[in-house]
């Protein structure tokens, strides 16, 4: 005889903030304001050990600009020691909701715990800042957080050694159109590297994955340098095949083959006292690859045809999509020709993490997109559209991101944006669920631990599906009925693909 029993919807939410809480505000967007290096990386460390998405910005002005452009955070941290606080809270309470934003103040901020009294924000985190607070703050079920005055909290090793992220966004033109912006902590590090690179003429190797920028970084290289007044010529080696690459890159005489009826230079030498770029260097074959070498060595080369050297003085930069260090060992790339460039390496983060960057690209893109895409009006994103485009992984970086906008622009159809970025998000989604099932399987984990998980999803799923049929299919408000973020419930339809029944979709 089978028994069962009947739970109400009620008690089915109960059931779901209680047991799946955490599980679901695991992807909370927080933006964070923070002065103090070392409450920021004790903050960032506990941020995204939980799985959170953080969004850092380094004023006030920096966090309302984020907001202006459609970030949407679950969660504002404010560091009551940034300079202008007072002005930046009130800008920050106007454009985010005062429940979800805190000041981390101490005893002497009084005045400033009264503005925010004032403006609507009432929850303060005292410092010194301990580690279980945060954890209580980024915890499941409500925000909830007690003023205390503990005095231990974890040491962070050589704090001053963490890198403080910018006052403001860096911009660089490059002529061309071309253009570098820096607003993370890894891009305004390579900036930096780029400025003391200036005075160094030697090779630099610039590795990670296409799209992510990295002839823009070769273009800043050379406007930085003491070659800037000379010519940056670029020859991409994946293009060509190898004897065509040899003819571009040396040069040939008149008569070196059938067709050259007369002289002419190759990118050395029209590179000469320049910066010559060498891009996607790991698709170049072998037998180049040492004449490559030679050239680098000798400062040397020969024409195809001629009998005699040429001597050129050139700045050699390299970049490359490919992992070097396979390369390497695939004997693909030549050791002693990576070790010849590899003065100086530079390592391109993809966007997907520094995602911070995303609306001040999208800015810099529209703005100088031409007026006839634009409409001649200003376009801004909505909340909507600006989530998804923040959660999107870019596996084609920058580049994909900026076909992304144009084509957006081009059709003026939002709608059809936020489609086309949630189907990638639920098939890249349905992806990893299915690479962690074939793992599972793999590790021969079953038994009652496979049960529980599975009995878990299920459970999961209905009640998420019961909220969203009660509420009409309105994912915010079933967010709000189910004490979820709008980001997690997201996530959750996607990943359990959950999609209304046909008798209530509209005709």
């Amino acid at each position: 005889m089978r028994v069962g029993f009947v739970i109400t919807r009620s008690e089915k939410l109960i059931l779901f903030r209680t047991f799946f809480g955490c599980l679901v505000n695991s992807i909370m967007l927080v933006l964070s304001v923070f002065r103090s290096a070392e409450t920021r990386a004790l903050f960032t460390k506990v941020v995204e050990r939980a799985g959170h998405k953080l969004v850092q910005a380094a004023s006030c002005e920096q966090a309302r600009t984020l907001l202006s452009n459609g970030v949407e955070p679950d969660l504002v941290i404010i560091e009551a020691s940034i300079p202008g606080n007072g002005h930046g809270l009130r800008e920050i309470v106007r454009l985010a909701p005062p429940s979800i934003v805190r000041l981390v103040c101490g005893p002497n901020d009084q005045q400033l715990r009264e503005t925010a009294l004032e403006i609507g924000v009432t929850r303060f985190i005292e410092t010194p800042v301990p580690e279980e607070d945060i954890v209580a703050l980024l915890g499941c079920g409500p925000l909830q957080l007690v003023e205390r005055n503990s005095v231990g909290r974890p040491a962070i090793q050589n704090p001053e050694q963490i890198s403080s992220p910018p006052a403001k966004v860096v911009v660089e033109e490059l002529g061309a159109g071309r253009y570098f912006l820096a607003a993370s902590p890894s891009m305004l590090k390579i900036h930096r590297q780029v400025h003391l690179l200036a005075d160094v003429d030697a090779p630099v190797l610039i590795l990670g994955e296409s799209g992510t920028g990295k002839e823009v970084i070769a273009h800043l290289i050379h406007k930085h340098s003491r070659r800037a007044a000379h010519a940056f010529v670029n020859v991409n080696c994946a293009a060509l095949p190898a004897d065509l690459l040899e003819s571009e890159l040396f040069g040939y005489r008149q008569g070196a083959f059938t067709g050259a009826i007369k002289d002419k230079p190759g990118k050395f030498e029209l590179a000469n006292r320049g910066t010559l770029l060498l891009d996607e260097i790991a698709e170049m074959s072998a037998q180049m690859q040492a004449k490559l070498l030679h050239v680098l060595q000798d400062g040397q080369l020969n024409r195809l045809g001629a009998r005699e050297s040429s001597k050129v003085d050139v700045r050699v930069l390299a970049a490359t999509n490919v992992p070097i260090e396979d390369a390497l060992v695939g004997k693909t790339f030549r050791e002693d020709l990576y070790y010849r460039l590899n003065v100086f390496t530079i390592n391109v983060p993809p966007l997907r993490e520094r995602r911070e960057e995303i609306p001040y690209l999208i800015d810099e893109i529209v703005r100088r997109s031409p007026d006839e895409l634009r409409g001649g009006a200003p376009m801004r994103f909505s909340s909507r559209l600006m989530d998804a485009v923040l959660q999107h992984s870019w596996r084609g970086n920058v580049r994909e991101l900026r076909n992304f906008i144009t084509r957006t622009m081009t059709m003026r159809d939002e709608a059809g944006a936020i489609q086309e970025l949630e189907k990638k998000l639920a098939a890249g989604q349905g992806r990893e669920l299915e690479n962690e099932l074939e793992f599972s399987r793999i590790e021969g984990r079953s038994g009652m631990r496979s049960t529980v998980r599975e009995m878990t999803s299920r459970a999961e799923a209905q009640m998420i599906r019961d909220a969203l049929e009660v509420n009409g299919w309105n994912r915010r408000h079933a967010a709000r009925a189910l004490n979820i973020s709008y980001r997690g419930l997201l996530y959750k339809i996607q990943q359990h693909r959950l999609s209304p029944r046909a008798s209530l979709t509209r005709p």
